[in-house]
Formats: structure tokens, C-alpha cells, sequence
């Protein structure tokens, strides 16, 4: 089974999303038989590198609001995080860009440890404080994660892995993707949003039990002797 889940690491119910699914995958028997993919995707691919602007500031600045209402805005979801064990801190969250972590999370998957590249970015966004937009903070967050320094130092100095960041977030908007979480379960189920941990559940059973179920092929076939094998081609019977 194959959960694809479209983020942005400067989204909080994208970290909150994430944690229910992981939760919701910790009590889920078939676990060992789910291959777990985030792919890219930036809420605004124009958006500046840290501006010195914390979030409240930017979120009064946007809506038009005081810095008291800004916090308002924010201090439901600081709650539904610490029902998830996360622990959110929007008075240090810096906004900024993140094309670059989309990339260095790239070069992770690619060494087989994008799951912990990207928790390592969430947790940096939401509970320390640190700007993802800067490279000398996501070499030090990479390497934390495991990724060899000179390899993150080559990517971003590099457009490395920038085409398939663009492609997965065009993907996005080609199956109809207008806002993140977004998951996708064996490209046949989607969850929108950060759900609670029973509609993950309801939803991993739902896929395993038709996965288990359906054959993978329908074969329409007529003659099976018409192949190849390691063995060697053989006329067939019939022929």
C-alpha cells in the first residue's frame, strides 16, 4: 500500500496531518506494508525568505487584523497540536520559502531518509524557531537527519532536484489539489486536511481489505504458452 501526502513544512495542519496519519499507522496491523511518500508542495512558491517578520505580524498584516486577533488565529491549532504530542510555538515561527528544504527533503528520499529529513524541518519550523528559507540552518538541520554535509552543501548550490519538486507540486494541481495535507492512498483514496485519526484508520482498512481482495491483474489472455521464460520460448500447443 503506497500513502502519498502533499505538504508544505510551513503549514501546521500539514505537521499535524502528518502525526495523525503516523498514529493511525502505529495501530495499523499492516503497517510494514505501507511505503509512506511526501511530496512537494509550496503554499507560496513567491513568498520571500525570512523578512524579519514573525507570524503573527505577517498574519495581522494580511488579514488586517490587531496582533492579539492574529493569536487568536493561532491558538486553536496550538492546541489541536499538543493533543498530538507536538508543541507548537508561533511567537518563534519564522515565515519564509521553502523551494530550497523541498529540495534538500528530496536529496533525502533520495538516500532513503526523507521521513526523518521532513520531521526534522517540521519540528524545526514549529516548535524551534528556525528559518528553512536559509541554507546554512538546512545544512544543519540535514545533517542532523543523517544527510552527509557535502551532499546538502552540492544540492542547493546546484539546482538540484528542482525539477521534480515542480513536478510533484504540478501533480498537485493535475489531481485537483487546492490546499495541503493532501493524501493520496494507492491513488484511489484521498484525505483532505488534517482528519482526525479515525478517518485514517477508516480509511487504511478500506484500501488493504480491496487491495487484499482484487487480484493486481485482470488478465485477458487466451493462450499462456505464447511467453518467454528463463527457461526459453516454447511454440504453442495450439499453434
Amino acid at each position: 500500500m503506497k500513502i502519498e501526502v502533499w505538504s508544505d513544512f510551513v503549514c501546521p495542519f500539514c505537521y499535524i496531518g502528518k502525526a495523525r496519519l503516523e498514529n493511525a499507522l502505529e495501530s495499523f496491523p499492516q503497517k510494514d506494508q505501507v511505503e509512506l511518500v511526501f511530496k512537494s508542495f509550496e503554499l507560496d512558491p513567491q513568498a520571500e525568505k525570512n523578512t524579519g517578520q514573525n507570524i503573527h505580524e505577517k498574519l495581522a498584516a494580511k488579514y488586517g487584523r490587531s496582533l492579539d486577533e492574529a493569536r487568536g488565529m493561532t491558538a486553536n491549532m496550538t492546541e489541536q497540536a499538543k493533543m498530538e504530542g507536538l508543541d507548537f510555538r508561533f511567537d518563534d515561527l519564522v515565515p519564509t520559502n521553502t523551494f530550497d528544504a523541498h529540495r534538500v527533503a528530496k536529496l533525502g528520499e533520495s538516500k532513503g531518509i526523507g521521513l526523518t529529513v521532513a520531521q526534522r524541518f517540521f519540528q524545526a519550523v514549529f516548535t524551534d524557531g528556525e528559518d528553512v528559507g536559509d541554507h546554512d540552518t538546512l545544512i544543519r538541520l540535514a545533517t542532523e537527519a543523517g544527510l552527509d554535509e557535502s551532499d546538502v552543501k552540492e544540492t542547493l548550490e546546484s539546482d538540484a532536484f528542482t525539477e521534480q519538486v515542480r513536478s510533484e507540486q504540478g501533480e498537485a494541481y493535475q489531481i485537483g489539489v487546492q490546499g495541503v495535507p493532501f493524501f493520496v492512498i494507492n491513488r484511489k483514496y484521498a484525505i483532505s486536511g488534517a482528519q482526525p485519526k479515525e478517518t485514517f484508520t477508516q480509511a487504511l482498512e478500506k484500501a488493504f481489505e480491496e487491495e487484499k481482495a482484487t487480484p493486481q491483474f485482470e488478465t485477458f489472455s487466451q493462450n499462456e504458452d505464447a511467453a518467454c521464460t528463463e527457461d526459453g520460448c516454447e511454440v504453442p500447443k495450439n499453434q
